[in-house]
């Protein structure tokens, strides 16, 4: 088992290219399924749960070929098996994706129900009632997921509401979208999740000849198609990796130029940045607002700030744990509240290892600024906790040993390789070779 040592106090500086997002190529992926035509993704990253995507789609059929320039092609050279099997779809939550694409062109799927990290609760619940909208027939048997199409073999349009107690959901969104591209007549999905990763399917589908309309809004209007043809997409870039590297420029008091970040969609994150204290500038012009030059300066003295998780357009949950980390070194109190998965907080206590005062109730945790934090061992729990060990690490005092950093292999492409190209001391190893390691 691997893992990340880091020595602290070293100031970033230099240049990083942001990757494909994770969290928009899974669902792209999936979305394969729908047509037999030739797909190409470009700007995918070399991530283990893309590569367990892969080997998922190939098992159903559609084997992917990925070049050194980070697309993936593929293409569905067999339909006859519908069937996500458990030791595939246990390892990462968005294989629950291919069970709508699967109903809608295969008339019939069977997925085992999903894993991932051990964040709280996620339930697919709004997904199956969005199918079952759709005239599917839905069947829970040993742990997997039964889903028909209607007698007809073709799903019907329907109005889906899919507003859930923590908000939309965006794997539902993508699940039910990328169904009713293929139903027959016209599906409106309310609540629908606004995220920039659905507004990437939705660009995608409408390239393969779907017909698509608000995406990006809480309203979405699919009138479907017969059929569906082949695209070349490139995948936008991922903005929870560029919210990571602008926290660990902020942290260390550095500056950090980023290469195709996603500034359209990160106004939550940089507007927090800024009243934290840390300057975010876009800089030359580009005509793809998603794809911006950014120099994030950090000027050493942090502010306190409170933060809410929210669906987008809000403060996103999947950089809370690396603006914790963060805010470990402002003045004064932070509050942050957990609105979309109130359990996030496993990295809580091993921040406190590391010398920071954190104190939680409920959904709510309050940071208060140390004068420094010092290295230690410290454990892994989810990938976006990963991240903010990492960051935390870059700024303490000493060495500090990141545990189970296979978490942050599912999610950042390289991490180390690229924080060591800007000035960061870190390097991976074994657990077994590194003395006091916690495995």
């Amino acid at each position: 088992m691997d893992v990340f040592v880091i020595e602290g106090g070293r100031r970033l500086n230099g240049r990083i290219r942001v990757n494909g997002s994770k969290n928009a190529a899974l669902p792209l992926l999936a979305a394969g399924l729908l047509t037999d035509g030739d797909v190409m993704l470009r700007g995918v990253p070399d991530l283990s749960d893309i590569r367990n995507m892969e080997r998922l789609l190939g098992e159903l059929g559609a084997p992917c070929e990925r070049s050194a320039d980070g697309s993936v092609s593929l293409k569905v050279v067999d339909d006859s098996d519908s069937h996500a099997r458990y030791d595939i779809v246990r390892t990462m939550r968005a294989s629950i994706c291919v069970l709508g694409p699967l109903v809608a062109k295969r008339g019939g799927a069977r997925v085992s129900l999903p894993g991932g990290c051990a964040i709280g609760q996620r339930p697919v619940d709004l997904h199956l009632r969005g199918l079952e909208a759709l005239g599917a027939r839905i069947e829970l048997e040993g742990g997997d997921i039964i889903a028909k199409a209607p007698e007809s073999g073709r799903l019907v349009g329907a109005t889906v509401f899919l507003g859930g107690p923590f908000g939309s959901t965006v794997l539902g969104t993508a699940n039910v979208m990328s169904a009713a591209v293929l139903a027959d007549g016209v599906t409106v999905i309310e609540s629908a999740a606004c995220e920039p990763e659905i507004v990437d399917l939705a660009k995608m589908l409408t390239a393969m000849g779907a017909r698509i309309e608000g995406a990006g809004s809480p309203r979405i209007t699919i009138t479907g198609v017969e059929s569906l043809g082949g695209v070349d997409h490139r995948v936008i870039p991922d903005r929870i990796e560029a919210g990571t590297y602008m926290c660990a420029a902020a942290i260390t008091g550095g500056e950090l130029t980023l290469e195709d970040c996603p500034l359209d969609a990160m106004m939550a994150a940089t507007d927090a940045l800024h009243h934290i204290g840390v300057r975010v500038d876009a800089v030359g012009s580009s005509d793809d607002p998603m794809r911006r030059e950014v120099v994030v300066t950090g000027s050493g003295e942090l502010s306190s700030v409170q933060l809410t998780t929210q669906p987008h357009p809000g403060f996103p949950t999947d950089l809370q744990a690396q603006f914790m980390a963060l805010l470990t070194l402002a003045n004064g109190n932070s509050v942050i509240t957990e609105k979309i998965f109130p359990e996030r907080f496993l990295h809580v206590a091993e921040l406190c290892r590391m010398g920071a005062s954190i104190h939680r109730q409920g959904a709510t945790a309050v940071v208060t600024g140390v004068e420094k934090l010092t290295g230690a061992p410290v454990m892994a729990s989810d990938l976006r906790a990963s991240a903010g060990l990492v960051i935390a690490a870059l700024a303490a005092r000493g060495t500090t040993v990141v545990n189970r950093v296979y978490h942050i292999d599912r999610g950042y492409e390289s991490l180390e390789t690229k924080l060591a190209e800007v000035g960061a001391m870190i390097r991976r190893e074994t657990a077994e070779s590194v003395e006091g390691a916690a495995v």
